[in-house]
């Protein structure tokens, strides 16, 4: 019975000791695992005159797919911009708007 009893207990001391040693990590990774570089670097802007209208919504924030199609169509229809103020001609983009985008965008 004592052996019983001293089997019952010592089961679930291996059997927990056995399930912590496999969950532990065996090594680290031998190279840290580089981190994914952004698509744009912090200091490149968008050319209105040059950019279509993907690199538009992806580079700018708060336009979308209508509102880059729009400056696209209005740089077709007006030709090419002279500043980056004449953004503020196209119907749903305001001063807001423009100003949070402005360092992200230039005219050559």
């Amino acid at each position: 019975m004592r052996n019983t009893v001293l089997s019952y207990l010592l089961l679930p001391l291996f059997t927990c000791l056995s399930f912590s040693l496999s969950a532990a990590p065996t090594s680290m990774p031998a190279e840290p695992v580089p981190a994914v570089a952004p698509a744009q670097s912090a200091n490149s802007q968008v050319d209105l005159n040059t950019a279509d209208a993907q690199t538009l919504q992806k580079a700018l924030n708060g336009i979308g797919q209508a509102k880059a199609q729009a400056i696209v169509a209005y740089r077709e229809a007006n030709g090419p911009f002279t500043s980056v103020d004449e953004l503020l001609e196209i119907k749903g983009i305001g001063k807001a708007l423009l100003e949070r985008n402005r360092d992200k965008l230039m005219v050559e």
